[in-house]
């Protein structure tokens, strides 16, 4: 399962916390070498706490993406801002992720230090975005003011976008893991099934191609996904609900223009990701006020993992 001798093979758990649109899931994704998470410039894409291993020879980080740090009100916000919370619990690094970009959100403040003093383990600070930074010498006040913030074990700035820094940063979480057997299969990527990945792909290409409210008054729930034969292929079926009316028109489109579009982008991706020809069916329901309804977060998946 590794070639390092089993005293030597370290694997632990690294979450990564940060305000919305910091970056987290494009770095998960650069970590990993995969894509576990959608991206979007848009805030607050992701809603569930999702799990990406990297493996080495080494080692085995098992990271942990968590929906941004921010006071979102309604059943899914408190659900969100929960699921951050809970992701500092049974891990042995948490990475705070900022935006070294944005000046309105990089300034430390009790939202998202509270996260790491209630954890009270190694910490990391990760000034991510670093390449739009201009000039560079804005950098050096900025790692000031989060050194002030909190006794983080190591300030790193990185962009994950190019892949800046982020070999050094792995090797910083690898050095700060305790020496343990791999926890999951040399070949294992996440833990998540996949209908959870099926269901990210539409939800992404939703935020791809819609505006305004929209993206965020979407759930999808995958009904179907298997294989078969004569040709091979995987067959999907996936509904996505909205909240309105209107915004069911919007997904379905002119003809069912939009519709098509989306599950074009989306199927490219799934094959992408499954390596065989995908037969993708996709239908729009309306569920009222579902954001608001505990039993319809529990239907969608949305549930606290620790």
């Amino acid at each position: 399962m590794s070639n390092a001798p089993l005293g030597d093979f370290r694997a632990g758990f690294v979450s990564l916390l940060g305000r919305p649109n910091a970056g987290k899931s494009t770095l998960l994704n650069r970590l990993v070498g995969a894509k576990m998470a959608i991206v979007s410039p848009r805030p607050q894409t992701t809603r569930n706490r999702i799990t990406g291993i990297l493996q080495r020879p080494d080692a085995q980080v098992i990271f942990v993406d968590t929906p941004g740090l921010h006071a979102g009100g309604g059943q899914l916000g408190r659900f969100m801002l929960d699921t951050a919370h809970r992701s500092v619990e049974d891990v042995d690094v948490v990475c705070l992720v900022v935006d070294a970009n944005d000046r309105r959100g990089r300034a430390p403040d009790d939202l998202v230090l509270a996260p790491l003093r209630e954890y009270g383990g190694t910490t990391v600070c990760v000034l991510n975005k670093v390449d739009l930074v201009q000039p560079r010498a804005a950098l050096l006040p900025l790692l000031e003011r989060w050194r002030d913030a909190h006794p983080f074990h190591e300030l790193v700035p990185i962009s994950a976008a190019d892949g800046s820094n982020c070999d050094r940063l792995v090797e910083i979480f690898v050095r700060a893991l305790p020496a343990h057997p791999p926890l999951f299969p040399a070949d294992a990527t996440s833990d998540q099934p996949e209908t959870f990945w099926a269901a990210e792909v539409i939800r992404e290409q939703v935020f791809h191609f819609t505006h305004q409210e929209v993206p965020y008054a979407t759930a999808v729930r995958v009904e179907e996904l298997v294989e078969r034969g004569d040709p091979p292929h995987v067959y999907a079926e996936a509904t996505i609900f909205v909240e309105q009316d209107s915004q069911k028109g919007i997904l379905i489109g002119k003809g069912g223009g939009m519709l098509k579009r989306i599950g074009t982008a989306a199927r490219g991706q799934l094959e992408a990701f499954f390596g065989i020809k995908v037969f993708l069916e996709l239908h729009v329901q309306v569920r009222h006020n579902w954001r608001r309804d505990a039993n319809a977060l529990r239907e969608f998946g949305f549930r606290l993992t620790s």
